[in-house]
């Protein structure tokens, strides 16, 4: 049997290609059942993100050719068109593969921590699907606490990589609690919805978005419990503020010293902190002169993602070597399957033989036999039945040169 991973990802192939090869969640199930059923296949899982698809299988076929076919059927797509973007490992790099994703060291983002819980949902799907199975199970129980030990043993998601999540971070160092606190996030984009939900996942106590397209502000603020506004009504709620962040293409400044003096005289010099990650800036640099106004713009926060970058970097060395570790214990615990139905049948012949010696010895108790001499009796037959075996089979080795049987026997047992 062989453990098997194959998929494509945002290094290997194009968003074409990957948006055609996703597994949505509402139809993951009846997929990995299908597959699952397949006649080389006895355990199967799929991970389906944005940015990889991947396919873990327990197969009896080391040639991934059946799970191609079924993902080219599946997907209703010809083998050539994703054939190119795939990758495919098998066994011990296999092991390492999954262990290397979900500690996010093949992440876009190195380090991303988000992935993780990703691989769980990946494994909670095909456990309910009822496809996982003994050996995927196992690895996936081992691949989360591989990537638990390189999170709490090396800084690699420590420190922030992205300008939005160093934002947040920041603003957490200056305010105790963002529990108690508004932000007030302008536009709309991809950097404001990122900055959102991580303001969200940190208890933000209010969101504000605002948009020159009121209807993008609303959808986006429906997300996090927000409160949409358009662009016009900045000056009327801009005092409200504690956090401002700002991300949007205007050519312009879109808040002058001016209107922020303004604010800050309304909120009786509460400070206020502002984070400018426009290019060109949405907010006049003239607006740091304020007092009680603490203004961030983008390179302020890709100086602090630089040097976090490179400490992740170094972490990531640490994490390759604890990953080198833990991949050697799980094909340590592979190997000793390979052992169990030996082990197994051993004790299962040992307890017949216990079983047979044990019911002569009582019928002999029963005729009124002296118990000493039939516990004699017993402690007799019962070794000399348990050695025969192995006694033979040893004799046999040597009378045909097999030494290497003789001195596996002297090891197995223990002899000196």
């Amino acid at each position: 049997m062989t453990l098997l991973a194959v998929g494509i990802n945002y290094n290997t192939a194009p968003v074409s290609v990957r948006e055609r090869l996703a597994f949505p969640a509402d139809s993951l199930e009846s997929s990995l059942k299908t597959l699952w059923s397949s006649q080389k296949i006895n355990g199967a899982a799929i991970l389906s993100t944005c940015n990889r698809t991947e396919f873990y299988c327990h197969t009896e076929d080391t040639n991934p050719k059946t799970l191609i076919e079924w993902v080219a059927d599946t997907k209703k797509i010809s083998t050539k068109e994703f054939t190119p973007y795939l990758y495919s490992h098998t066994d011990s790099q296999s092991i390492r593969h999954m262990f290397r994703v979900a500690c996010g060291l093949d992440s876009m983002v190195l380090g991303e921590p988000q992935i993780l819980g990703q691989m769980k949902t990946a494994y909670q799907a095909a456990y309910e699907a009822g496809t996982l199975g003994k050996h995927l199970g196992k690895l996936f129980h081992h691949t989360f606490s591989a990537a638990k030990k390189v999170r709490t043993d090396t800084a690699i998601g420590s420190s922030p990589v992205s300008v939005a999540f160093a934002a947040v971070q920041l603003s957490q160092q200056i305010f105790n609690s963002l529990s108690d606190q508004t932000a007030l996030l302008i536009g709309a984009g991809e950097t404001i919805e990122l900055t959102a939900r991580h303001l969200f996942q940190n208890n933000i106590g209010r969101i504000i978005i605002a948009n020159r397209t009121y209807d993008k502000a609303h959808a986006l603020a429906s997300q996090f419990n927000g409160y949409a506004i358009d662009l016009s009504e900045l000056p009327t709620h801009l005092a409200e503020a504690d956090i401002v962040v700002s991300s949007t293409a205007s050519q312009l400044p879109i808040l002058g010293k001016g209107r922020v003096e303004s604010a800050i005289k309304k909120r009786k010099h509460k400070p206020m902190f502002m984070v400018d990650l426009a290019v060109p800036r949405d907010i006049e640099a003239e607006v740091a002169q304020l007092s009680d106004v603490y203004l961030y713009t983008v390179d302020d926060l890709q100086n602090t993602i630089d040097e976090n970058m490179d400490s992740r970097r170094k972490a990531a060395e640490q994490a390759e070597e604890i990953i080198d570790t833990q991949v050697e214990h799980f094909l340590s615990w592979m190997r000793s399957q390979g052992a169990q139905t030996v082990i197994t049948d051993y004790r299962q012949q040992a307890a017949l033989t216990r079983d047979q010696a044990l019911l002569k010895a009582m019928s002999e108790l029963n005729k009124g036999r002296n118990a000493e001499d039939v516990l004699n009796f017993l402690a007799h037959s019962l070794t000399n039945k348990l050695i025969h075996t192995p006694s033979a089979q040893i004799r046999d080795a040597g009378e045909n040169d097999r030494h290497d049987l003789v001195a596996a026997a002297r090891e197995i047992f223990k002899l000196p």
